[in-house]
């Protein structure tokens, strides 16, 4: 866990509300969301033909390049803000047990609103795991092409070329396709204020993420408990 005020420790619970997402997080969250908005937004242009009059004078390309560079610093303030808990992402995302397999084999059933009796799951549930995995394998595929495009374009022969700007659209499309099932997903679970607040209810959290509440719980219950301090006797009469 990485060092934060008591406020925010993960799982933290507070009038039924446990601490899900950090402050460091949500901004992280925010910086890809807007970076990624501005990416699509000035992109279109430039492969979208009926479009392609918003580049005429250069300024949307400009700005494509000035969102790349936040959203190639991603993972960097990611490690800066919250080191463990990027590592933790990675980690998680790539790692699937018996209960992730189960839950996907039940995916139906989720994706139509429905998460009682899934299998229990972690901190990400295996949707998650795969959302978060997909993200960072084709958000490499658009970073990596999109620098070859910007910097060694005059140096490749039209077919790598071609095969570079294939790389990052079929990344980019990829990635918009990921974008509308989260915000699907946002909806339907109605997560948006969790994203703003980092809180969620601890009774849907008991449900989507079982395996998680438990194990903050019995971190909880390993923490040394403080006994409450005496309260000085009130002055007065005989006690000076």
């Amino acid at each position: 866990m990485s060092e934060t005020s008591v406020a925010e420790v993960e799982g933290v619970d507070r009038e039924g509300q446990l601490l899900r997402y950090r402050t460091g997080q949500r901004y992280i969250h925010l910086l890809v969301a807007s970076s990624f908005t501005v990416l699509f937004l000035t992109g279109l242009p430039l492969i979208f033909e009926p479009l392609s009059f918003l580049a005429a004078n250069g300024w949307s390309r400009i700005i494509h390049r000035v969102a790349a560079v936040g959203f190639m610093a991603v993972p960097f303030l990611y490690l800066l803000v919250d080191r463990q808990g990027a590592k933790e992402l990675i980690v998680d995302s790539f790692s699937y047990d018996k209960d992730d397999r189960r839950w996907l084999l039940h995916m139906g059933q989720y994706f139509l609103g429905n998460a009682e009796g899934m299998p229990p799951q972690g901190r990400l549930n295996a949707g998650q795991k795969l959302h978060h995995a997909s993200v960072i394998i084709l958000g490499a595929g658009v970073v990596f092409s999109g620098l070859v495009l910007w910097i060694w374009a005059g140096q490749l022969t039209d077919v790598q070329l071609s095969w570079a700007a294939l790389v990052h659209n079929v990344s980019m499309l990829g990635l918009v396709l990921l974008l509308i099932g989260h915000i699907y997903f946002t909806v339907v679970y109605k997560a948006i204020n969790a994203m703003h607040t980092g809180y969620v209810p601890r009774t849907d959290a008991e449900l989507e993420h079982a395996k998680w509440v438990a194990e903050m719980d019995a971190l909880k219950a390993r923490e040394p408990q403080v006994p409450p301090t005496e309260q000085d006797p009130p002055s007065g009469p005989g006690n000076p």
